[in-house]
Formats: C-alpha cells, structure tokens, sequence
C-alpha cells in the first residue's frame, strides 16, 4: 500500500522533468529544422540531439509534425489562460483582443515567420494544423462560457470564439505575407479594428 501513496515532491520533480525533456525535445527539433529543412530532418537526429533515445522521443510525441503543431497548440493555451486572467470588466471580444495582443507580445516576430514557414514545408503539417483551429475555438469558447456562464449567451460566445480564430488566422497570415514589416500587434489590431467595425455596421 505504500507503494500506492503519492509524494507530492515526487509527482512536482517528475512533471518538471517532463516540462523539461519536452522542451529539450521541441528546441532539438526547431534547431534541426531551421539548418537541416523540415524534410531533411529525421526523428533519430531529433533524438540525438536532445540526448534521448529514439524510443523515448515517441513517449512525448508520435511524430516530428507533432513538434510544429505543439507550438500552435501552446500558443492556444496561453491564449486559454490570458481570457482567464482578464479584467472582469470588459466584454467577451474586447476580452479576446486583449489577450491576444497579450500572447503576441510573448512570441518574437522572428520565431512566427520561421513556425509558418516549417509549417507551410509539409502538407501533412498544414493539413493538421487547419484542424486544430477548431480546437483552438472550443478551447477558447470554454474560457469564454467560464466568464458568462448564462446559457442565453452561448450561441453569442461560440460566435465571438468563431470569428476571434479567423481573426487571428488573417493576421498571422498578413503578418508572415508581410515579412513581418509592421509589429505583430499592430497587424492584429488593424484585423480586430475591421472586424468590430463590420460588426457595427447597421447595414449588414
């Protein structure tokens, strides 16, 4: 039985090293991306890198696409978290342009034109990544219905998740078409202006 008692201390130094090996594994990946092409790059190099066997590079993920579509799916999680942490006193879209410009500042202008590049160099990766949009709109309806939980606004704050995403599709992909000339938050910004401004159109 007292194999069956969990030691918090335990469970905290396993998790941490977990975060650890994962984000060996994930810069491994990029380095070798970056120099060697997505394509040139194999899981063993991968896993020589981060000094891991091959073995347990499939414990933390089941394919180097995985790697890629991990960083999108990171930056939907800390966009999860910033709706969380927001003034209460703002309304579900102004919430979710804040924390979207929150989440940008975080992210080097650098490091998203080099993801959509490596992104854009494998179909299986782009076909994937179109998909997890729509986990990137569940994730952030849920945050949303977490705020205002009252059922008569559900339908309201699916749509507000639904066009936040396309929001931030367009502006990545103006972003990246740009080289990035303009600041990441200012190319999301001008993408939420038009977006609230049609809203507000009287005529649509």
């Amino acid at each position: 039985m007292g194999d069956r008692v969990a030691d918090p201390r335990g469970e905290g130094l396993r998790e941490r090293k977990r975060r650890e090996t994962l984000a060996r594994i994930t810069d491994a990946g990029m380095s070798l991306f970056i120099a060697k092409g997505y394509e040139g790059t194999t899981i063993e190099e991968i896993a020589e890198k981060a000094g891991i066997s091959r073995r347990t590079f499939f414990y933390y993920f089941k394919s180097k696409d995985e790697i890629l579509l991990s960083l999108q799916a990171g930056v939907g999680d800390m966009l999860v978290e910033a709706v969380r942490g927001a003034p209460p006193d703002g309304g579900p879209l102004d919430t979710v342009r804040e924390a979207v410009l929150a989440v940008c500042a975080l992210i080097p202008a650098a490091d998203m034109i080099e993801i959509d590049r490596l992104m854009r160099a494998s179909p299986a990766v782009q076909a994937r990544k179109q998909a997890s949009y729509v986990e990137q709109e569940n994730a952030l309806f849920g945050a949303l219905k977490e705020r205002w939980p009252a059922a008569e606004r559900e339908t309201g704050l699916r749509l507000v998740a639904m066009m936040a995403v396309g929001a931030m599709r367009l502006a990545t992909e103006t972003f990246n078409r740009e080289g990035g000339r303009r600041p990441i938050g200012t190319v999301f910004g001008s993408v939420f202006d038009a977006l609230e401004c049609e809203m507000s159109d009287r005529r649509l």
